[in-house]
Formats: structure tokens, C-alpha cells, sequence
């Protein structure tokens, strides 16, 4: 008997490397996956023109969708969290379970209320923050905001030089990421054909933006599970990764039997 593909997908700023401690969690019960998406790890940059779009990401994927062989469990954090329903939405029968691991999917923000535009307003500046900084060729600076932001002030000057100068590199993929994000044009009733069972997470010390978009998707999808780490911030996968992985794992083995068949 073969074990069932999991698919990582890691949050912007990051690699598939990200994943190591849930594919240990998971052991022989689950094959994981965690690909490099554009322009980090070993992936090639992104080497189009004009705008990018998630559908770009997930075309870039066909090749490790193809090698999956059966449905795969789909698991997305952040960035990766909101490629990973891009695929659950447009590529439905490739997957057999969803978790979001606060997915930045902040175009779903749109048509919200007073906060949730406040979140949108919140996370545009961001973005345009990152592109202004790109423009100027302030890499350093711009990926220090980028990561203070998300991690809390000061994360970036606590990180060795040296580390500092590798990610500063990814500077114009996260550009592009925030341009993806902010204009994918799904919205909340484009999800209502998602039917397999899925996992929310959300850290209980979340920036703005994240918590609307998690609420907009548990008001929108009241039957998904959800869980908070309490403490954890956006970056809960690599901070809290024990609770995260275990929320994962247990996700993952309580699927009803249909879901959870293996392939001979």
C-alpha cells in the first residue's frame, strides 16, 4: 500500500524547507511534498511580464501535481495558504483535504465591512511599502519591513547579516506575491463548491488583516474546523511549531474513511 501525497505550501519569504518538522511529524503514515514556489529555494525566478497571478503560481506547479499520482492532502500557510485554495477551488478532484494555516488571501476582504476594510487598507500599504522599497533598490530595508511586520518589530535586526543579506534577494518575488494576492479576483461565494474537509488555523496574535480574512472564511464556511494557537503570531508554523504540526497530523487522521482510503 502506497501513503497518501501531502502537498506544503510555504508562506512568502520562505522555501519548502519550511516544512521539515511536519514531514517528520508525519512520518511513513504520509509521502510529503514541499516544493519551492517561485523564486525561492531552488526555484527559478519568475520570468514573465506584466501581472502576476496565483494562476501563474499554480501553473508553475503542474509538474509536482502530475507526480502526486492520487488526490493529495493540501496544506498552505500564509502565502502558500492562499495559492492552496486557488488549487482547492480550480483543480477540485487533485486533492482529498484542505488546511489554511492563515492564508493571505486578502482579496476576499473586499465587500467586507468597516474593519475589514480598515485590514485591507492595512495590508495595501504593506504591499506598497515593499514595492516603493524594490523601486529604489532598498532591498535590505524593504525585506527588514516586510519581515518586522509579520514577526514583530525588531525580528529583523535580531537575524545575523548574513541571513539578512539571503533573504533581502527575495525582496521582488514578495512584491510580486502582494500583487497576486491583492488582485485574484475569487471571491468568498467562489468557494462555496469546495467540499472537502478543511482545517483553519489562526495564530491568537495575529496581525489585522489575517484575523478578518480567517473570519470572513469561518463566516462564509461555518462547517470547516477551526483552531487558535493562543500566543502564536503569523509565522505560527515556525514559532509554535509543535502545536501547528499536531493540529496538522490529527486533522489528517480523523478524515472520514472516504477521504482517507490509501491507494494499492
Amino acid at each position: 500500500m502506497k501513503t497518501q501525497p501531502v502537498l506544503l505550501l510555504h508562506c512568502s519569504g520562505s522555501s519548502g524547507a519550511q516544512w521539515r518538522s511536519l514531514a517528520a511529524k508525519l512520518g511513513s503514515r504520509f509521502r510529503a511534498l514541499a516544493p519551492d514556489l517561485i523564486g525561492y529555494g531552488a526555484a527559478a525566478p519568475w520570468r514573465g511580464s506584466g501581472e502576476f497571478s496565483l494562476a501563474q503560481e499554480a501553473a508553475a506547479l503542474a509538474g509536482t501535481l502530475h507526480r502526486l499520482g492520487e488526490p493529495a492532502h493540501l496544506v498552505g500557510h500564509s502565502y502558500g495558504g492562499a495559492l492552496a485554495l486557488h488549487l482547492a477551488r480550480t483543480r477540485p478532484g487533485l486533492f482529498r483535504s484542505l488546511t489554511l494555516i492563515e492564508p493571505s488571501a486578502f482579496h476576499l476582504l473586499r465587500g467586507g465591512d468597516a474593519i475589514d476594510r480598515a485590514a485591507l487598507g492595512e495590508i495595501s500599504a504593506v504591499a506598497a511599502q515593499a514595492g516603493a522599497d524594490l523601486a529604489r533598490g532598498a532591498y535590505l530595508e524593504g525585506f527588514g519591513r516586510f519581515l518586522d511586520y509579520w514577526s514583530g518589530s525588531g525580528a529583523w535586526a535580531g537575524m545575523a547579516a548574513e541571513k539578512r543579506a539571503g533573504f533581502s534577494t527575495q525582496l521582488a518575488k514578495v512584491v510580486l506575491d502582494f500583487q497576486a494576492l491583492l488582485n485574484e479576483p475569487a471571491r468568498l461565494e467562489d468557494l462555496h463548491g469546495l467540499s472537502v474537509p478543511t482545517l483553519l488555523v489562526q495564530g491568537g496574535g495575529t496581525q489585522l488583516p489575517s484575523r478578518c480574512v480567517c473570519k470572513r472564511l469561518r463566516d462564509a464556511r461555518p462547517g470547516w474546523r477551526f483552531d487558535v494557537v493562543q500566543g502564536a503570531g503569523h509565522m505560527l508554523p515556525l514559532t509554535h511549531r509543535e502545536a501547528v504540526n499536531q493540529l496538522v497530523a490529527e486533522h489528517l487522521e480523523s478524515l472520514p474513511a472516504q477521504f482517507r482510503q490509501e491507494a494499492a
